[in-house]
């Protein structure tokens, strides 16, 4: 099977072989070993229930997190303190970026920074679109001070070092952008506005297929992705809270997200086992609103994702 050199030295780092981990045993024989768990379903409104997008992908108590926004790392550690073990703090490794935009990014820092003070022991693993590795290296100068007292002040080493505050950036396009023998990871491109790179991201485990979108308009891309996955984590507004924007708001949301009738359909093609919306635009629309908006046009199972549920 086709792996890349790239691929083949994360695989030596985490001290994996870099194969896709399946074994002998049929996915359906198999116990389930993969949770999802939303650490973030809010958007830029300050909702204080809703912290900042984030998603955790926990296989085999290992985590692999898509998105970084406000509150991510205290909402893995309350996570761990109701059950996950592997959203410990110290095993916050590996991270996906969806696109830029500061309500995906801002807790960017947050996740660059406490899980080392909090003994991280390896690197932490970045990949997301271009312009990810400039806005790494200016955090870093903008905590260069703070870099420079933990590492060489009076704060305890750790055993090996300086490694949990090494940051290693790939920037990706589209297709097959991780693999070790818990997940294989593609990316995709995904339309949301004037944005350049934007991508949603496919996650094949040993028992389950999860797909999830990042902020997008409709786009085809999350169909062919999908196409019966196990999960769909896709965003979604309410077309009756839209309704209500202002006409330069609605310009705006019809170009960068998805109604709920646009994702019904989206749904109904794609085929998850199980959609979850997040990121969810409300203004003023309750939630079993939205769920029968949604069901004006999907007939399958839907759920209306709130921070730390678990599927």
């Amino acid at each position: 099977m086709y792996r890349s050199v790239y691929t083949i030295l994360i695989s030596l780092l985490l001290g994996t072989s870099g194969s896709s981990g399946q074994g002998s045993l049929p996915v359906s024989s198999r116990p389930s070993v993969t949770r999802v768990v939303l650490l973030g379903t809010g958007t830029p409104n300050a909702d204080p229930d809703a912290s900042g997008p984030a998603v955790a992908i926990v296989v085999n108590d290992t985590p692999y997190i898509i998105d970084s926004g406000p509150g991510v790392v205290r909402r893995a550690a309350a996570a761990h303190r109701n059950g996950v073990a592997g959203l410990a703090v110290s095993r916050l490794r590996r991270l996906f970026i969806t696109h830029l935009h500061s309500d995906h990014t801002a807790g960017y820092p947050d996740f660059m920074l406490t899980p080392a003070v909090l003994e991280r022991n390896a690197p932490l693993l970045v990949f997301g679109p271009p312009g990810l590795q400039r806005m790494t290296d200016h955090l870093r100068k903008a905590y260069a001070e703070d870099l420079e007292i933990r590492l060489h002040g009076l704060e305890p080493k750790m055993p090996d070092g300086p490694k949990g505050y090494e940051v290693k950036v790939r920037e990706v396009g589209q297709g097959l952008v991780y693999r070790d023998e818990n997940v294989t990871v593609t990316a995709f491109q995904v339309i949301h506005g004037s944005w350049k790179h934007a991508l949603g991201y496919r996650f094949v485990t040993p028992d389950r297929t999860i797909v999830i979108s990042g902020d997008c308009r409709p786009t085809p891309a999350i169909i062919e992705e999908c196409d019966g996955c196990d999960v769909l984590i896709h965003e979604v507004y309410s077309e009756s809270g839209f309704a209500r924007r202002p006409p330069e708001w609605q310009r705006y949301h019809s170009s960068f997200h998805t109604s709920t009738r646009e994702l019904a359909s989206i749904a109904t093609k794609a085929r998850p086992g199980l959609l979850i919306l997040y990121h969810q635009l409300l203004w003023g629309t309750a939630p079993e609103e939205m769920l029968r908006e949604i069901a004006q046009g999907y007939d399958g199972r839907v759920v209306f994702g709130r921070d730390l549920d678990i599927y």
